[in-house]
Order: C-alpha cells, then sequence, then structure tokens
C-alpha cells in the first residue's frame, strides 16, 4: 500500500483562539515555500489540520523536511481506501500483517466523521479488531500505550488509516510574530540565532556585511548558504548584502586600534536599523554570546547598543560555546560555518580590542568620520536577494562548472 497523505497536527497554534486561523494560514504558505520543490504535492489546511496530499511523491522526502518546519506538533503518513466494509477489513489485515512481530499488541481508533456511514465507531472497532484476529491469532490488544494504534478515519470521501506519528519541531509558524533584521555573519552563533528566533515565528531577513576585497566571493557564498539553511525552517527568506569596505577603510585609517571592533560595529548596528526601518522590521537579531570575545562584554554590548533605540534580541547570549556548537550542528549550519573565509569582524581584527570601551571615547573618535554619510551610502547600495529552500539552476550551474 502506497500512502496518499501527510496529515498535520498543531501544536501551540491550538491556544490562539479566535487569531487560530491566521496561525494556521501562514503554516500552510510556509510549508508550501518548503516543499515547493515537489510540484505534484497539494495542501489543504483546516482548523484542526493540514492535509498534504502526496499524489505519487515520495513520502519519505516529504516527511525529512516537515520535521525541520516551525508550528508542527507531529504529522502521520495517511493510507486512503474505499468506504466499504470489505476493502476497509482487507487494508487492516494487511497493515497489521506488515507490522507484526512476535509480542506486538495493537488498538483500533475509528472516527466517524461522515455520520452516514452504515457502523458507528463502537461497531467498526469491533469488525476490524476482529479482522486483525482473523490473520494474526497471536497478536494482543491492548488499550493504553498499545505498540500499534491503527486510526481509521471515514470522511465523506473516504476512508483514511494511519499508524504512525512522527514529531515535528514544535514552536510557532515563521512570521506569526513579526519581522525581525538578522545579523548574520559567516560564523558559527549567528546561523543559530536567527534559528531560535524562527522557532518562536519571527520572520528574520539576513544582513550580510561583504567587503571586497578583503571578504571573498567565497565568504558571501558562506553566508548564502547558511541562509538557504536556515529556509529549510519556515520558507524563504531576504538576504541583504551591505557594502562595508568603504567604512572599514576610513575606521581603520583614522581611528585607534583598540577600538576599531567597537566602531565596527556600532556602524553594522546603524546600517541595520536603517535597513529594518525601511522594510518595516520590529527587531534585530544577532549572534553575541556574553563574554566569547571582545566586542561581547556588557560594556561593549552598551557602547555598540547607544546607537539604537530597537530591541535587539539575542537569542545565544548566556549560552556556551559548546551549547551553540551542538545546535548549529543539529540544525546542519556547523560544517557551512567552519569553512575557512574571512568575514567582516575578523578582517582587521586588532591584536588588543578594547573589553571596556568608554561611550565618550567612542563618539569622539566617530567624530572623526562622516558617520551620516557612510551609513547612507552603504544603506543605498545594498543588494536584496531571495533565498529559497532550493538551490536555483543558475547557482546548480555554477557548482557543477567549479567541480569540473
Amino acid at each position: 500500500m502506497q500512502y496518499a497523505e501527510i496529515m498535520v497536527r498543531y501544536g501551540e497554534l491550538s491556544t490562539k483562539g479566535k487569531n487560530r486561523m491566521r496561525f494556521i494560514n501562514q503554516l500552510r504558505r510556509n510549508i508550501q515555500h518548503v516543499l515547493s520543490c515537489y510540484p505534484d504535492i497539494s495542501i489543504r489546511a483546516t482548523r484542526d489540520r493540514t492535509h498534504i496530499y502526496l499524489n505519487g511523491t515520495d513520502y519519505q522526502l516529504v516527511a525529512q523536511d516537515l520535521t525541520k518546519i516551525f508550528g508542527i506538533q507531529a504529522f502521520s503518513p495517511v493510507y486512503k481506501v474505499e468506504k466499504d466494509l470489505v476493502v476497509l477489513k482487507k487494508a487492516v489485515q494487511t497493515i497489521m500483517q506488515d507490522l507484526y512481530h512476535e509480542g506486538l499488541t495493537f488498538k483500533i481508533s475509528t472516527k466517524r466523521s461522515d455520520h452516514s456511514f452504515e457502523l458507528d465507531s463502537r461497531d467498526l472497532n469491533q469488525l476490524l479488531g476482529a479482522a486483525v484476529f482473523e490473520v494474526l491469532p497471536k497478536i494482543q490488544a491492548q488499550m493504553k500505550t498499545p505498540d500499534v494504534n491503527l486510526k481509521v478515519e471515514i470522511r465523506d470521501d473516504a476512508a483514511y488509516l494511519s499508524h504512525e506519528e512522527i514529531k515535528g519541531a514544535g514552536g510557532l509558524p515563521v512570521g506569526t510574530s513579526g519581522r525581525g533584521m538578522l545579523m548574520l555573519s559567516g560564523g558559527i552563533d549567528s546561523p543559530v540565532a536567527g534559528y531560535l528566533a524562527l522557532k518562536r515565528g519571527v520572520a528574520i531577513e539576513a544582513v550580510h556585511f561583504a567587503s571586497p576585497p578583503y571578504t571573498s566571493p567565497g565568504a558571501l557564498k558562506k553566508a548564502q548558504d547558511l541562509t538557504r539553511q536556515l529556509t529549510k525552517f519556515g520558507g524563504n527568506i531576504q538576504f541583504i548584502e551591505v557594502p562595508f569596505t568603504e567604512i572599514q577603510e576610513e575606521i581603520k585609517e583614522k581611528t585607534p586600534e583598540a577600538y576599531l571592533m567597537t566602531l565596527t560595529r556600532r556602524f553594522m548596528m546603524r546600517i541595520t536599523d536603517a535597513i529594518r526601518e525601511a522594510r518595516q522590521g520590529m527587531v534585530i537579531i544577532n549572534g553575541e554570546s556574553l563574554g566569547q570575545v571582545a566586542s561581547q562584554t556588557l560594556e561593549s554590548m552598551q557602547a555598540i547598543n547607544a546607537v539604537t533605540n530597537t530591541p535587539v534580541i539575542r537569542p545565544v547570549v548566556t549560552m556556551d560555546k559548546l551549547e551553540i556548537i551542538e545546535l548549529a550542528q543539529a540544525i546542519d549550519t556547523f560544517d557551512i560555518s567552519i569553512q575557512p573565509f574571512e568575514d567582516c569582524c575578523t578582517i582587521f581584527a586588532p591584536d588588543r580590542p578594547k573589553t571596556n570601551p568608554k561611550l565618550k571615547n567612542v563618539e569622539q573618535y566617530e567624530a572623526r568620520l562622516d558617520v551620516e554619510g557612510l551609513v547612507a551610502r552603504a544603506v543605498a547600495g545594498i543588494k536584496v536577494t531571495e533565498i529559497t529552500p532550493q538551490i536555483e539552476q543558475d547557482q546548480v550551474t555554477d557548482l557543477i562548472d567549479q567541480l569540473l
């Protein structure tokens, strides 16, 4: 027998009351984005569940993608058969024979959505349970925590059977908690921060600072690959490339080396905030982890944050590096992050950066720079690209050319 559909169950969405359908519809859109590479699939969302009709598509591939989408509590692959007692009995017998091993316990759980069907749920449970004993006389029935709970639903169009429940990613559908700008470097921490923001329903746009020729095309592609990995959790993400060469050269030439990192991060924060405002974002998200590097002490964070009143979310701020690495490995960003390409934060890194920068000193050094002009030119020069869960055909061609 071949699975006909996947039935998706919701998690926290059940608590959303009058807003529930808004969350469900957003989840449906996210599923459509993530599964866009499967052209034969169709999706229908209802208040109680979402149905993904496979139409011959490989169930295992689809299931693998579904486990990563936030907002899904669990899902089950489902068989579709005729609403006929003979056909139903045969289908139940076939499924249980395929699953059987010595000592297996089972239960039949029937739901009759079509109340015109000839048997009610109780009678159908007894009939189908007896059918299982006909072909498997040694099997044991168990009402509490059986090894197999075979669920049978009688709908208007057909009967649907399922016995497997796969855990989803939980959380909230991406996009139901507003939009934030993720300051995405090529490192380990910022993709993890983006993942955690996505889990709570925040749609992210990835802001990446590039300083050619100091940073390479490989560093840019690495950031785009990290962004693509994050699309698997909720759909397409806008990737915003910011030209940052002029600013870094100005800072290096006109300010003390010890303050280079602080000044650089303040410019990044200003630019990200300007982009956020222009694109109707609500928050800034970054991968700062307290005490991990010089720019991530409380004193540094205070001096850097002084340039904006926008909330800055730091999902990994209290996590140890090993905890962040473990999560990066779990979401498949770690191997991309450790590729040896320098980013903006490392190319001019001073030997002895200031770990407790004084705000008055920072502002004094910034007075040597055309802050407004530098920020305005960087924002005017951004390049926005939509990153999808799948590599576009021209990118596939590029990759093949590189390999050859």
